[in-house]
């Protein structure tokens, strides 16, 4: 089910790109900035602060049902709550995988996405391949990230936009009774909250 898709273009404009690569490359020319600091750099907010921030609140859900009961209401409040607030963090929805629902994200136009939450957008979402097909075919699209999904399930797909911003709410993992809100957050990826995957079991914690 894909939502209305009134929209504004939330990638970076070419010639801000274009700027930002000028500067990028002339503070490396004179030995200002290290490349590796800066790959670094970019690689922690892609793959760790936004998407351990998601976690966290997943995590919260797990183990508190009200804290669950008022993010799925109301998510931008909840997850401002635990102080994961900014630009493109604003108007939050979270929907919930269960074991009869499947739930995919995708934005078919630009690259809407909460980065307070998720971080920095992976190369794939921003695809013109992904977009197009998770709309035509996200059975398969998830198979291609190994989710199988039981033809019994309902995959429902999500259209981002800039006034809508979708997040991901996994089944709690079996096996995890009595565990640390910290330790939940480590079974939580930033693709279980876009919806190509599962969060990680208990056994391969």
């Amino acid at each position: 089910m894909s939502e209305p898709h009134h929209h504004d273009h939330t990638e970076p404009p070419s010639d801000l790109v274009l700027r930002v690569k000028a500067l990028e490359s002339l503070l490396v020319e004179k030995g200002l900035v290290d490349p590796a600091a800066i790959d670094l750099l970019i690689d922690s907010y892609e793959s760790k602060i936004g998407p351990r921030n998601g976690a966290r609140v997943v995590a919260r859900t797990w183990s508190d049902p009200t804290f669950k009961k008022w993010l799925l209401q109301d998510a931008t409040s909840a997850i401002a709550s635990l102080g994961y607030t900014g630009r493109q963090g604003e108007h939050m929805k979270v929907v919930e995988n269960t074991s009869k629902v499947h739930n995919l994200v995708v934005c078919t136009l630009c690259s809407c996405y909460p980065w307070p939450v998720l971080g920095l957008p992976p190369v794939w979402y921003k695809s013109p391949p992904y977009r197009a097909r998770a709309i035509a075919d996200p059975r398969g699209v998830l198979k291609e990230f190994g989710t199988e999904v039981n033809e019994d399930v309902e995959i429902r797909v999500w259209d981002s936009t800039s006034e809508v911003r979708y997040l991901v709410l996994s089944e709690r993992p079996a096996g995890t009774d009595g565990w640390t809100e910290e330790r939940l957050a480590t079974l939580v990826t930033r693709n279980s909250m876009i919806g190509v995957e599962r969060a990680k079991s208990a056994q391969r914690d």
